[in-house]
C-alpha cells in the first residue's frame, strides 16, 4: 500500500470529522474554563434542568474511578491510549456508518485524552438534573463518545437481526 492510497479523499474526510469534534470540544472547554475564572469559581449557568459548572474529573467516563493515586491515574491514561489505538485500527478496517460511529468516538476520546495529558484531569461542566436527582457531569467529548457507542450498539443489533433473518430462511 502506498501513501496515495492511504491519503485519499476518504482519509481527509475522516480526519476532518475527528478534527471538528476535537476542536468543538476544545472550544467549549476553553470557554467554560474562562467563564469559571470570570465568575470566581461560581456556577456559570443555572436553570430548572441544566447547570453549567466546572469540575475537574480525574477518573474516566462520567467521573467513574476517580482516585487521588497518581499511579492509578497513569494506568488509566495508558489504557485509554491503548483503546484509542484499537479504535484507530477499527476505523481503518470498517466502512460506512460503523466507521462514522468510530470516528466520532475517536474525536471525543482524543479531546478527553488531550486534557488528561495536559491538565491531569478532564473539565466536565454539563449537569443535567430533575429536582435533586443529578446525572453525572459531562462535556462535549463525552456526548460524541456516547452517541458513537449508541450508534455502534444499534448497528450490531441491526446486523444480528439480519443474520437471524437469514438463518430462518
Amino acid at each position: 500500500m502506498n501513501l496515495r492510497e492511504i491519503f485519499n479523499k476518504k482519509f481527509y474526510l475522516n480526519f476532518s470529522t475527528v478534527l471538528i469534534i476535537f476542536f468543538l470540544d476544545r472550544i467549549t472547554k476553553i470557554i467554560v474554563i474562562d467563564l469559571h475564572q470570570d465568575n470566581f469559581g461560581q456556577q456559570i449557568f443555572t436553570s430548572e434542568y441544566l447547570n453549567i459548572s466546572l469540575i475537574w474529573n480525574q477518573g474516566i467516563a462520567f467521573g467513574l474511578f476517580s482516585y487521588n493515586e497518581k499511579y492509578i491515574y497513569n494506568i488509566f491514561t495508558v489504557l485509554i491510549a491503548l483503546v484509542i489505538f484499537i479504535i484507530l485500527i477499527m476505523i481503518y478496517n470498517n466502512k460506512g456508518i460503523k466507521r462514522f460511529s468510530l470516528l466520532i468516538i475517536m474525536g471525543g476520546a482524543l479531546g478527553n485524552f488531550f486534557d488528561r495529558i495536559f491538565f491531569s484531569a478532564v473539565p466536565d461542566f454539563f449537569d443535567f438534573h430533575i429536582g435533586n436527582f443529578h446525572w453525572f457531569f459531562f462535556n462535549v467529548a463525552d456526548i460524541f463518545i456516547t452517541f458513537g457507542v449508541i450508534f455502534m450498539i444499534l448497528i450490531e443489533i441491526a446486523d444480528n437481526n439480519k443474520l437471524n433473518s437469514y438463518d430462518k430462511n
